[in-house]
């Protein structure tokens, strides 16, 4: 069986190597997840956040691990082409038979809600064109 470590340092590693299939095979489907702009009940629901959310990534630094028993914490870098580039991440995992069942991730959302607002307001702007 997987350990807790093994299959949160394999997401990881999948995540960072944009390779969703191996990534998607380690959470359970009703992965729950919590983050500063999303809440999923469903495997896929994330994956599809994740595969959005890789136009932007650049990569992934691990800085810190702590693991007890059947949870893990990941304190992380996420590298990206937002404006303010390097994000502060803490992310939580819950692994159950080898496969992540729970994630909660934090950071400070304040860079991505400008980009997001950006895409609004160019969204926006183009609805008003037509």
């Amino acid at each position: 069986m997987t350990s807790t470590k093994e299959a949160v340092e394999r997401y990881f590693e999948s995540w960072a190597a944009k390779d969703f299939a191996a990534q998607r095979s380690l959470l359970h489907d009703d992965l729950h997840f919590e983050g500063p702009f999303d809440t999923f009940d469903r495997a896929d629901d994330l994956m599809a956040a994740l595969q959005r959310l890789a136009a932007i990534v650049e990569g992934i630094e691990i800085d810190r691990w702590f693991v007890d028993g059947g949870e893990a914490c990941v304190l992380y870098w996420l590298k990206t082409t937002i404006p303010d580039g390097t994000v502060p991440c803490a992310e939580w995992s819950r692994v159950r038979d080898g496969k992540i069942g729970f994630i909660r991730v934090y950071f400070d959302a304040r860079p991505f809600a400008k980009m997001f607002h950006a895409a609004r307001e160019a969204e926006g702007s183009a609805a008003d064109e037509a």
